[in-house]
């Protein structure tokens, strides 16, 4: 597995004002870390990387291109720049790991002897549900 290290100049880091744990602290200081990664720009990306990392992570893109990670569980704005930078590293990785080839498999034949047992097994309780039997009259 290759791994490729994204240039920091290619990312584009923003900090915000957090929610969760910290106190008062937390109304004061910008501990939430939110990265840009333009992904069509990149140098880093080959081609065929850029569409690939474009289709697989597209929930995660915004209308300019752009991969958006963020980190705000620690109250360090550092550890949360760190926790962000692994979440992007590992984002483009995953996606970029070649996905296996499907082949059709055949369902074995006591699979499907099985099944159409199971149904008629099935089909004789629920008749025995229904309405009067001739039994039943006498």
């Amino acid at each position: 597995m290759h791994t490729i290290k994204i240039p920091l100049h290619e990312i584009d880091v923003a900090t915000a004002r957090s929610r969760g744990p910290g106190g008062q602290n937390v109304n004061k200081t910008e501990s939430k870390v939110v990265l840009r990664f333009p992904v069509a720009k990149s140098k880093t990306l080959n081609e065929s990387q850029k569409s690939i990392v474009l289709e697989k992570l597209a929930n995660r893109i915004n209308k300019m291109g752009e991969l958006i990670v963020s980190a705000e569980s620690e109250r360090a704005q550092h550890r949360n720049y760190l926790e962000a930078m692994e979440k992007l590293q590992d984002m483009i990785r995953e996606a970029l790991i070649p996905e296996k080839e499907r082949y059709a498999t055949k369902i074995p034949k006591q699979e499907k002897v099985k099944r159409l047992v199971e149904k008629k097994v099935r089909s004789h309780i629920k008749k025995g549900r229904s309405g009067i039997q001739s039994a039943d009259l006498y």
